[in-house]
C-alpha cells in the first residue's frame, strides 16, 4: 500500500450541538487496512487521493494534495440531515510516495474495491484527475461478469491524452479506453462541459474514433437543461452502474478559482446539481469523486467550499 495515512480528526470541526447537527459531530473514523462493518445498507465512504504528481507531469500548477483535507474541513461545517443510520465514515488519505504514482493509482483501485465490499459508497477527495484511473478500476473490480460502468465526467478536458511518457492527469481516461479496446470491450465514457479551448483537435478526433459521448460546454447550461437531461438520461440506459466524476476546473473560475486549470469560461454549479439529481435518482451511482481542488489558488476556500456543497448535496439526495 502507498503511503497511507489515516484521517486526521481535526479536519472535522465546526459548532457544537448535541443533536448531530453538523457533520462533523457525524463523522466516523476507520482504516482500509481492518475490516470493516457496516451498521445499514446507506453507508459513505471519503477517502483522501493526496497527489498532484499527475499534475505536475502533465505541466500544471502543483498544489492539489493538499485538496483532499481542505475539502474535510468545509464539509464538516455543514448541517447533516442524514438519518441516523446513514453512517458517514472518513478512511484517511493515500498519499503519493516516491513519486511512484501508478502503483498510487493501483493501490486506489483495491481500497475502492474494499469499499465497496464494505458495503459504502466510495467518495474519493482529489487530488489530481489521475485518480479516475483507479477509482474506476476498483469500481469494474467490484462489479459481476457482464455488468456495465459508464463514466460520466463533469470537465473542461477530455483527458484523452496519451501516456506514452508516463501517467498523468490528462490520460485516465485514455487508459480506460485502451484497455476496454483490448478485451475486445468499448469505453462507456460521457464528457461534459467540453471546451474546445481547452483540447486539442486530437482529442477529438480520438473521442470520435472510440465513441465517446460529449457535450460542449456552449450546450451545458441552465438554460439547455433539457437537452442536457435528455443525453444524461440516454447515457446511463444502456449501462448498469455510473461512476460519477467531477473536475472542479470546469466551472468557471467565478465559482472555483482554486484550481489546478482555471479559466472563467466553465459551467456552473446550478446545471451541475441537476444533472447531479438525475444521476443520484436513476439508482445506479457506484462512486464519486471530486477532483483537482488546489488550495494554494482557492479565495476565501470559496473552491473547497463548492467541492464540499457538492458532495453534501450527493449524500443527501441519495
Amino acid at each position: 500500500m502507498s503511503n497511507y495515512k489515516l484521517a486526521n480528526k481535526d479536519n472535522w470541526k465546526g459548532r457544537i450541538s448535541d443533536q448531530q447537527l453538523y457533520l462533523h459531530e457525524k463523522i466516523r473514523f476507520s482504516s482500509i487496512k481492518e475490516p470493516y462493518l457496516a451498521s445499514s445498507n446507506k453507508n459513505f465512504s471519503l477517502l483522501g487521493y493526496s497527489s498532484d504528481e499527475g499534475v505536475k507531469r502533465n505541466l500544471g500548477r502543483i498544489g492539489a494534495a493538499s485538496g483532499p483535507d481542505a475539502i474535510r474541513r468545509q464539509l464538516g461545517k455543514m448541517p447533516n440531515h442524514l438519518n441516523e443510520e446513514t453512517q458517514l465514515v472518513d478512511f484517511g488519505n493515500l498519499d503519493c510516495e516516491n513519486q511512484d504514482l501508478e502503483k498510487l493509482q493501483d493501490d486506489l483501485a483495491k481500497a475502492v474495491t474494499f469499499l465497496l465490499e464494505s458495503d459504502t459508497m466510495p467518495i474519493i477527495l482529489g487530488g489530481s484527475h489521475d485518480l479516475a484511473y483507479g477509482h474506476y478500476n476498483g469500481l469494474a473490480k467490484y462489479l459481476k461478469d457482464g455488468e456495465k460502468l459508464g463514466i460520466i465526467n463533469f470537465d473542461a478536458h477530455f483527458d484523452l491524452r496519451a501516456n506514452t511518457d508516463g501517467n498523468n492527469s490528462g490520460t485516465p481516461f485514455y487508459q480506460i479506453a485502451l484497455e476496454q479496446e483490448a478485451k475486445n470491450e468499448a469505453i462507456k465514457y460521457m464528457a461534459v462541459g467540453i471546451r474546445k479551448d481547452a483540447n486539442t483537435k486530437d482529442l477529438f478526433e480520438f473521442a470520435e474514433t472510440y465513441k465517446v459521448n460529449y457535450l460542449l460546454q456552449k450546450h451545458f447550461g441552465i438554460n439547455y437543461l433539457e437537452h442536457v437531461q435528455l443525453r444524461l438520461i440516454q447515457f446511463m440506459e444502456d449501462v448498469d452502474y455510473v461512476y460519477t466524476t467531477i473536475d472542479l476546473d470546469g466551472f468557471s473560475s467565478a465559482f472555483a478559482p482554486g484550481v489546478s486549470a482555471a479559466s472563467p469560461m466553465g459551467f456552473a454549479p446550478d446545471v451541475v446539481l441537476e444533472s447531479l439529481k438525475l444521476i443520484a435518482e436513476s439508482g445506479k451511482l457506484l462512486g464519486l469523486d471530486v477532483v483537482e481542488l488546489n488550495p494554494t489558488y482557492d479565495i476565501d476556500d470559496q473552491t473547497a467550499k463548492l467541492a464540499a456543497s457538492l458532495i453534501h448535496y450527493i449524500i443527501h439526495k441519495l
